[in-house]
């Protein structure tokens, strides 16, 4: 299902085939939590802007409408109205970091909703049971992600306790992929990598999980408190030891640069609410850097927000008015950066893969990994 094309130094460049079509690596995912993009950007706005896979996330629409719900009106693709892959997350993230009170047992774990505060279980079964009637494309395992930093010896019982979790994740998958009226029976798996920062927990989770043949694998667990070296270091030590045949996915980041930074790192594939999260606050990325669309200096500067862009929002207006826009306190403001953003993201990773199929990924990367990251 993954095939890598080529390398550069650690590089790769790849494809991953699904049965709701092609990815092409080095790539992005575009988080719609709840199934919306946040800034009033829809499954069909996200065509236009080059996107290529949809990101879902398992808690949250467990909660809200349901996923039996979303089963009835024909899955996630057909009640978003997104013709690609589907990815959703587990919900492991979201009950460890929005639920106030949790109780966490081999069996998965209790929580309180963070919308009404009622009682609910998820373990590694409930997980794969909710994912599948959403119909998604891949499914992540349920896994425990532990904040950074945290002691050695809960780290070390967490990983082999993620890694029990992704065994029964993996039966429950086989099973409910055979059972009949089953909306994706080609559903994939991902493992997810767990250890924190601890390198020799890193690496022997890893090769425990890349023994159960899943099809893709996770990086979990980073951006959580770390440093971006101490990021970078997880990732250089545990790389060896994942499969060369399986696609790579850095969990919930990041920057442009951190982008640039695991991509040479051996990375296939992101996801990260920083696009679209910033755009909202004002914030557009372009490839000199950073722009802050608040500023005064904009109030009569009638270029798109990149002169090398080509996305529908720069094709048709200028930083003076979304500088206005923001100003005026106007949706609109955040809807057009938020898709500018989100073209960005996507157009940087093609960017990467052309700079790949031609190699020059180390020239790209030098070229370019100062002046991403600034702020203009």
């Amino acid at each position: 299902m993954y095939r890598l094309i080529k390398t550069e130094g650690t590089a790769r460049r790849g494809e991953l085939a699904t049965v709701h079509g092609m990815v092409q690596t080095p790539g992005f995912m575009n988080v719609a939590t709840a199934g919306a993009i946040k800034g009033a950007v829809s499954a069909y706005d996200l065509m236009e802007l080059g996107c290529q896979v949809q990101l879902c996330n398992t808690y949250h629409l467990h909660l809200r409408p349901g996923d039996e719900t979303v089963k009835r009106l024909g899955g996630i693709r057909k009640f978003t109205g997104w013709q690609g892959p589907v990815l959703t997350d587990s919900g492991g993230f979201q009950v460890f970091s929005l639920a106030k009170l949790r109780d966490i047992r081999e069996e998965g774990v209790t929580f309180s909703s963070h919308i009404d505060g009622r009682k609910i279980f998820m373990g590694p079964e409930e997980s794969m049971r909710i994912q599948s009637n959403l119909g998604s494309t891949i499914a992540m395992a349920f896994d425990e992600c532990v904040e950074n930093p945290a002691e050695y010896e809960y780290a070390k019982m967490s990983c082999a306790r993620t890694a029990r979790w992704l065994e029964r994740c993996k039966a429950e998958m086989a099973r409910l992929n055979r059972e009949e009226g089953t909306l994706n029976p080609n559903q994939m798996l991902f493992g997810i990598n767990q250890g924190c920062t601890y390198h020799d927990l890193r690496i022997e989770h890893m090769k425990r999980i890349a023994d159960m043949g899943l099809d893709g694998y996770g990086i979990g667990g980073l951006a959580v408190g770390e440093t971006a070296g101490e990021m970078y270091s997880v990732i250089e030590a545990i790389e060896p030891h994942m499969p060369k045949d399986k696609i790579r996915y850095l969990m919930g980041v990041g920057t442009p640069a951190n982008l640039l930074e695991a991509v040479r790192r051996g990375v296939d594939l992101f996801d990260c609410v920083m696009p679209t999260r910033n755009a909202r606050h004002g914030h557009a990325f372009t490839m000199e850097g950073c722009r802050n669309m608040l500023n005064a200096k904009y109030t009569l500067d009638e270029a798109p927000l990149d002169e090398t862009c080509d996305c529908p929002v720069c094709r048709r207006f200028t930083r003076a008015y979304i500088h206005h826009l923001f100003k005026a306190g106007e949706m609109l403001a955040m809807r057009l950066t938020v898709m500018h953003n989100l073209y960005f993201y996507n157009h940087l990773l093609a960017k990467i893969r052309d700079a790949l199929d031609e190699g020059r990924f180390e020239a790209f990367y030098k070229e370019n990994i100062e002046t991403v990251g600034r702020r203009i």
